[in-house]
């Protein structure tokens, strides 16, 4: 502020060149700082999550709860395909990085992940998420922010019947799985079969789809028995379908029924038990031990042991590096982030969510080696491959 008694000064012409000298010199050098600046943030922006470096993708896991240990082993291969990927150079330089967030496998947390992954972490895809419930929660929210999501752990009909543009599934239905058993069991002259399935939602939704499938393929079902998913009433169930005199039995069941109803199964029936690829994890096979042997199980991979694919072989050599088991549930894990990595490498280096939901579209029919899958315009369920397989000694698979 001027104080009116003081002079006023009028500045004299050399002292006006002398403040401007003064002033492009503060300026040239207040833009040279801008560009360091610049130069910092760039390089900053290059080296952080998302940043020039990296192709960030979200997954929302069951990483706490009953269900982590069956995941774990999925997360295995797929993280171990991701590894082998970017020690390839990547997408054009970029590096692909997955940022995986607990849900507890809670539909809730599943979609507070997806909201995080996406709107603050700014992941362009989201993998390989486990539960049905989970993945038809999702399914507004991929619409809503055009965000693809590659690979569901769940062989439910409903999600693949959503005809969500965003969602590509990479694995076969049970609806596959169930028909490609009866149709075994077909071929060999075993027509009458009993069904024991848990007494919940997805043991329920998969009756009308057996009894579509024995239909088919001309089989009968001559009983179909509850459990409970403690497993406690798992040798009423087995009782009661011997009284059936079924020539073989179809477990639908996962987790601590599959245990207790083999091993009653084994007690009180005694003909040829099959099951689905979610009712015999690795965790399950620990479980039983020998009680496991004879157990007949659809598998939506090929074997993880007969290196007669190329892309079995580089699996193996993957789980080699890692001194991990090569088995089927790495396996699956491993397809799947494959099939991912294909999208992102068709997408390019630029990758956003709408770009790869149009690479996978465009993928036609890809062999990954010896096993392949197909997608399309109005055909994202990449595979419905089912091969049955035979628990033999030790827990290990055998043809």
């Amino acid at each position: 502020m001027r104080v009116p008694s003081e002079p006023v000064h009028e500045p004299t012409p050399a002292r006006v060149v002398h403040k401007r000298r003064r002033l492009l010199r503060g300026l040239a050098a207040s833009a040279g700082l801008g560009l360091l600046c610049a130069g910092e943030v760039l390089a900053q922006t290059a080296q952080r999550p998302g940043g020039r470096n990296e192709i960030l993708i979200g997954r929302s896991s069951a990483l706490t709860g009953p269900l982590a240990p069956f995941l774990v082993p999925i997360h295995e291969g797929s993280d171990a395909a991701i590894a082998d990927f970017n020690a390839q150079g990547g997408v054009a330089g970029r590096k692909v990085r997955v940022l995986t967030l607990d849900d507890g496998f809670d539909a809730k947390r599943t979609m507070d992940n997806a909201r995080q992954l996406v709107e603050h972490d700014g992941v362009v895809a989201l993998f390989g998420q486990a539960g049905t419930s989970q993945v038809m929660a999702l399914l507004p929210y991929l619409e809503r922010t055009r965000t693809p999501l590659v690979a569901v752990y769940t062989g439910s009909v409903a999600p693949r019947a959503a005809g969500s543009r965003w969602l590509f599934t990479t694995s076969a239905s049970y609806a596959d799985e169930l028909a490609q058993i009866l149709r075994n069991l077909v071929a060999i002259q075993t027509t009458r079969i009993g069904v024991a399935y848990e007494d919940n939602d997805f043991g329920k939704l998969a009756l009308p789809l057996i009894e579509k499938a024995a239909a088919a393929e001309g089989a009968t079902l001559v009983g179909a028995q509850p459990m409970r998913s403690d497993g406690g009433n798992a040798a009423d169930a087995a009782r009661a379908l011997a009284a059936r005199q079924p020539q073989a039995v179809l477990m639908v069941a996962a987790g601590p029924p599959v245990v207790a109803y083999v091993r009653a199964h084994r007690a009180h029936v005694g003909v040829p038990l099959y099951t689905l690829s979610l009712g015999a994890g690795m965790q399950v096979i620990r479980a039983l031990g020998e009680d496991a042997r004879g157990l007949a199980v659809a598998r939506s991979t090929p074997p993880p042991r007969r290196a007669n694919l190329q892309v079995t072989r580089d699996f193996q050599a993957s789980m080699k590096r890692l001194n991990l088991e090569p088995d089927y549930d790495r396996y699956l894990g491993y397809l799947d982030a494959r099939v991912l990595l294909e999208g992102l490498r068709a997408a390019g280096p630029t990758a956003t969510g709408e770009s790869i939901a149009r690479a996978m579209e465009a993928l036609g029919q890809l062999d990954l080696g010896g096993h392949t899958y197909r997608f399309g315009p109005g055909e994202r369920n990449g595979s419905r491959y089912v091969d049955i397989a035979v628990i033999g000694p030790g827990g290990q698979y055998v043809r």
